[in-house]
């Protein structure tokens, strides 16, 4: 049953809940402590399979953030060594080399970069290897020691500075017994491999191999005694550089956020010219069996469609597809944006191409609709600020990582958990990566989804519960009816609009009233409030700024006004948008 009106009420409505949400990102989880049922128990969304015209989702998010002991899905990292002060020339003597390998990201310099100066701060010898596991097997002027200045003006370029390139002579033990000789006669017995699953897969292998190829170049005259007592053991740290973010223990890799700003910029671009021509436009990204990149773009560009491999569309995508343009173009709508994954496929493993969909939708809808493949330009170019600070820490734990290693460490590689660099077994993250891709090919979607992570799911849901076409209400018959507000408070910041629009959306999708406050609090104190609407919020996750309008301004002197617009309209549940203004707000409305 529905809240009666502020007039018709005769119980005054005390100042409600406030969720407070700084100006970061937008979520959907956005009504813990607010919405609770009558046993005051957390309400959790019950998406079935009458919710998503894509099939059913199993429950991913409802249990939250579980400690890492509870999560039994989870690879359970080690906490890295960031924050506590190193002494200098700690580790001297010791022998560091680094190298990049597959694929490049931009990012990879910065940790290059950061791999050297740590290394040198701790009073070790560090070598570049260039052109990847080619240039460990070649030797010669292939592996060069490093100097402070080696790495100057680098961290701001896209790419590898020391090369990387594809070796088929390492995937040989002869070609493995090669690369041993030659890191051994520079006395090299730490290594920091920069790449892929693949790439990492194989620093495990030479790590398992090293015992007997030291022994056999020992037996056959090409190393010395000396030598051989000197590198008995190597040790090896991963970090992942990959733009498709397929890497299973981390919970992102570097270049990964560089490439999805490259894809945002262009889906930004082209939305202009859809508009003008009221053209479709299917946008294909890389991330070959990942679908992350596509789904986080999707995600933050507002596209109407979106292919991805874990979690593919039924057999039927092309009457889903284009139902879902018809109703969006009947409705107002100027242009459609459709996100293809490289990967993509639908639910019987077929292969989906951007070609095939631009073809579905012409020969169906009629629609001009253009093809723009993004091809390398995600992959290239200087990295974001984030991939910079990134490389940055991941290089400077690697390198403690390894001189803290002894002979029988396991291999780790350094990831980012939450905001915590820290260190995860190598081949267990190894392992869990390619089981993904194992589920795949036995069209196992739930379990390719989780083996994702967390992260991956809940941006999945997120996605597709934004997207919907105002779905009916999901709010059970027996739980009551909530108002909830949100405002905007202090100075606008880029995302104040696409945390509007998620709470919106998931307001109505959990059958709430959802009021948009105009103009801060003044327009709260002035009953300046607008009941949004499914449609009211299209579009708003591209653009800067507040539509519901900001202002830096602090409720003190107009509580006795604010309190009555909350009885007016019934607000249950305040969500308050903003910077630290948001805080001395909350207190005022403890106080008050």
């Amino acid at each position: 049953m529905e809240a009666q009106s502020g007039e018709e009420s005769a119980a005054k409505t005390p100042i409600p809940p406030t969720a407070v949400l700084p100006t970061t990102q937008p979520t959907a989880a956005l009504f813990t402590g607010i919405m609770e049922s009558s046993e005051g128990k957390a309400v959790v969304p019950n998406m079935n399979a009458n919710d998503d015209e894509l099939g059913p989702l199993k429950e991913i998010s409802a249990r939250g953030r579980l400690p890492l002991k509870d999560r039994s899905d989870s690879i359970v990292p080690t906490e890295g060594h960031e924050g506590i002060l190193i002494a200098p020339k700690l580790y001297k003597g010791q022998t560091v080399a680094v190298y990049t390998s597959g694929g490049d990201a931009s990012g990879m310099n910065s940790a290059v970069r950061s791999v050297v100066r740590m290394g040198l701060y701790l009073g070790c010898q560090v070598y570049f290897i260039y052109e990847g596991y080619q240039g460990m097997v070649d030797g010669g002027e292939y592996i060069k020691e490093a100097e402070w200045d080696s790495v100057s003006d680098i961290i701001q370029k896209g790419g590898t500075i020391i090369g990387s390139a594809r070796c088929k002579d390492f995937q040989e033990r002869a070609g493995r017994l090669r690369a041993a000789e030659n890191l051994i006669k520079k006395q090299i017995t730490n290594l920091v491999c920069i790449g892929g699953d693949g790439s990492l897969t194989g620093a495990n292998l030479f790590r398992q191999e090293w015992p007997s190829l030291v022994q056999e170049l020992f037996e056959s005259g090409r190393i010395t005694k000396n030598e051989t007592e000197l590198c008995r053991n190597i040790q090896i740290v991963g970090l992942v550089g990959s733009i498709d973010n397929d890497f299973c223990g981390t919970d992102m890799t570097i270049g990964t956020d560089t490439a999805l700003q490259r894809i945002i910029d262009a889906i930004d671009s082209v939305v202009s010219t859809a508009h003008s021509h009221q053209r479709t436009f299917v946008i294909e990204v890389m991330g070959r069996h990942c679908g992350y990149l596509a789904l986080v773009a999707a995600l933050a560009s507002e596209a109407h469609f979106c292919f991805i491999p874990e979690w593919p569309v039924p057999v039927d995508w092309p009457a889903v597809l284009c139902h879902k343009l018809q109703v969006m173009r009947n409705e107002g709508s100027r242009l459609n944006i459709i996100i293809v994954a490289e990967g993509a496929l639908d639910r019987d493993g077929k292969a989906i191409t951007a070609n095939q969909v631009r073809d579905v939708v012409k020969q169906q809808l009629h629609y001009d609709t253009r093809v723009t493949v993004l091809g390398h330009v995600q992959r290239g170019g200087s990295p974001s600020a984030f991939d910079r600070l990134l490389g940055c820490r991941m290089g400077a734990e690697a390198v403690l990582a390894l001189m803290e290693m002894t002979p029988d460490s396991e291999p780790c590689v350094v990831s980012i958990d939450g905001n915590a660099i820290v260190r995860v077994p190598l081949m267990q993250c190894v392992h869990r990566t390619q089981a993904v891709q194992k589920a795949m090919e036995t069209h196992d979607w739930d379990t390719a989804v989780k083996l994702r992570g967390r992260s991956f799911q809940r941006n999945l849901e997120t996605y597709r519960l934004l997207t919907k076409l105002e779905p009916k209400s999901d709010k059970p018959a027996n739980e009551p009816s909530y108002n909830v507000a949100v405002i905007n408070v202090g100075a606008p910041a880029g995302g104040m609009n696409a945390v509007v629009r998620s709470f919106v959306r998931m307001g109505i999708h959990r059958g709430c009233k959802v009021y948009g406050v105009r103009n801060s609090f003044e327009g709260l104190a002035n009953g300046d409030l607008k009941e949004m609407s499914w449609k009211d919020v299209n579009g708003w996750v591209m653009h800067g700024g507040s539509f519901l309008g900001t202002k830096k301004q602090l409720p003190e002197k107009n509580m006795s006004q604010v309190a009555a617009t909350m009885e007016k309209f019934q607000i249950h549940g305040l969500l308050i948008v903003g910077g630290f203004e948001v805080f001395f707000n909350l207190i005022i409305f403890e106080n008050k």
